[in-house]
């Protein structure tokens, strides 16, 4: 149960992470009005100022920054207390924030979700899917779901399942086109390109040697969903770079082809990551169990016999 003072730490851990009493108040569900007559209760408390305000935003007196870091201190020793106190491993309790990526998170997770919501009913679930990474601690999020390395040493992690890479294409599109017989061959080809996050515009990487090298390949269609570019590739329009849990049915039907099936990309396994510097609860140890149990039940890898015949094969794309 939160008390008066618990509720002002969280009000004001969020106003110093966000700079904003608007953005404060919305994330705790408060009208602006209210808000604002929450931190002037807490100036007076305290008698002195905590924030400079502007019209557009507000930043830390040296008493604010002072009164957010213990707040924060303070906070972080509740959830402790809490984890410790409520629930045991077969009935855990409480609030659990969990990321994943948009697509894989709405398809996969989600359903998840629902099924762990139906084992475990006295753990709340704030399930957040974005297209890009997201920081962790400052998001004070449990755990991210991702495909790829980690993206910070502060985090732990647990790999979920192994997920190679491939290059595929449409029968169709390489009747029309040829099959490329090197690496080289694909700066002639029309190349589907997913962006994500930062990475350099058409820049596919390939481990020759166990080293990485980038090769930059041309594309007229390029997207930051995958469920988009694989769409594309299905339609024709030119070779993808495509991880293996999404391509294995397609493969096995026949609707895509492998391209150059010996290269090596970099691998996309699955990973749960969870900060390092806080302990596990027992629901996110509850969560990160049930999504290890699901994902040890291996599917039906990429047969990789399953590439272009022979007869069609060229090195270079025709027009």
């Amino acid at each position: 149960m939160r008390t008066d003072s618990t509720t002002d730490f969280e009000f004001f851990v969020q106003l110093a992470k966000l700079k904003s009493l608007s953005g404060a108040a919305r994330s705790l569900g408060l009208t602006p009005p209210a808000a604002t007559k929450r931190l002037g209760i807490l100036e007076e408390r305290f008698g002195t100022r905590l924030v400079n305000r502007t019209t557009r935003s507000v930043s830390l007196t040296p008493e604010g920054e002072t009164y957010a870091r213990y707040a924060a201190q303070i906070l972080d020793q509740m959830r402790e207390m809490e984890d410790a106190i409520a629930g045991t491993p077969a009935d855990p309790h409480g609030r659990l924030r969990v990321n994943a990526t948009l697509g894989f998170g709405r398809t996969t997770i989600a359903p998840l979700v629902s099924e762990f919501a139906k084992r475990y009913p006295h753990v709340d679930i704030q399930f957040v899917v974005t297209d890009r990474p997201v920081d962790l601690v400052e998001g004070a999020f449990d755990m991210a779901i991702r495909f790829g390395e980690l993206p910070d040493q502060r985090l732990r992690a647990r790999r979920l399942m192994s997920n190679r890479r491939f290059l595929c294409a449409s029968p169709k599109y390489l009747e029309r086109h040829g099959v490329p017989q090197r690496i080289e061959d694909l700066v002639n080809h029309r190349c589907i390109i997913h962006t994500q996050n930062d990475d350099a515009f058409g820049a596919w990487r390939f481990v020759q040697d166990d080293h990485l090298e980038t090769l930059k390949v041309n594309g007229s269609l390029s997207s930051n969903d995958g469920d988009i570019v694989l769409r594309w590739a299905l339609d024709g329009h030119g070779i993808l770079i495509r991880s293996e849990w999404d391509l294995a049915k397609y493969i096995q039907s026949g609707r895509l082809s492998l391209v150059l099936p010996d290269v090596v990309l970099p691998s996309a396994d699955l990973f749960v990551y969870y900060p390092g510097q806080r302990n596990e609860s027992t629901r996110a140890r509850a969560f990160i169990d049930f999504l290890i149990k699901h994902f040890e039940a291996p599917f039906v890898p990429v047969d990789v016999s399953k590439t272009a015949p022979e007869r069609k094969r060229s090195g270079r794309a025709r027009n």
